[in-house]
């Protein structure tokens, strides 16, 4: 017998669903996917108090930066403003506009999540609490520098404005592109 059909079956005989199989199978499976996304959770902390326990300020950058540029290779609709911004600022600008509020200054373009934000836009942060100096928006801070960095071919630097994860009521960027 295969693990979800044991789940199911024990549901079914303690819970009294011998006459509904589906439903047994269906709380068998939400029980073991809560306690897969409970063991994520907890990993996940785990592992962010050890590279808070574990390392240097520039080297939790450095790893957060690696997982925001790997957020680029997972997520079509970055990649796209990479391509539709390839080349010049002011195409890049208009690629943003299609998801951020996004506008240029003298020397700068800044990206912000709306005036106000209701909650991080990460899936992977939802599944640990925010943090003084919080460490996950530098993979945001990343993401963004490698979709202007990808567009534009040359070194761009980010800095991070606010965030809500830190404190702030929304999340805002600043490109530095010259």
């Amino acid at each position: 017998m295969d693990r979800k059909s044991f789940f199911a079956s024990a549901a079914a005989g303690c819970c009294g669903l011998a006459l509904f199989p589906e439903a047994a199978q269906g709380q068998a499976a939400a029980s073991a996917e809560d306690r897969e996304k409970q063991f994520v959770k907890n990993w996940m902390e785990d592992l962010f108090d050890s590279l808070d326990r574990e390392l240097d300020a520039e080297t939790k950058v450095r790893v957060m930066a690696g997982c925001g540029r790997g957020c680029l290779r997972r997520f079509s609709f970055k990649q796209e403003i990479a391509k539709l911004g390839s080349g010049s600022v002011e195409k890049l600008v208009d690629a943003y506009r299609k998801n951020f509020e996004v506008w240029r200054e003298e020397g700068a373009v800044h990206i912000r999540y709306g005036a106000v934000s209701k909650g991080c836009y990460c899936p992977a942060a939802r599944y640990h609490p925010a943090r003084a100096n919080d460490m996950h928006c530098d993979c945001t801070r990343a993401t963004h520098q490698t979709i202007f960095e990808t567009a534009l071919g040359a070194p761009v630097k980010v800095e991070i404005l606010e965030t809500l994860r830190r404190g702030g009521k929304t999340c805002h960027f600043v490109a530095r592109v010259g």
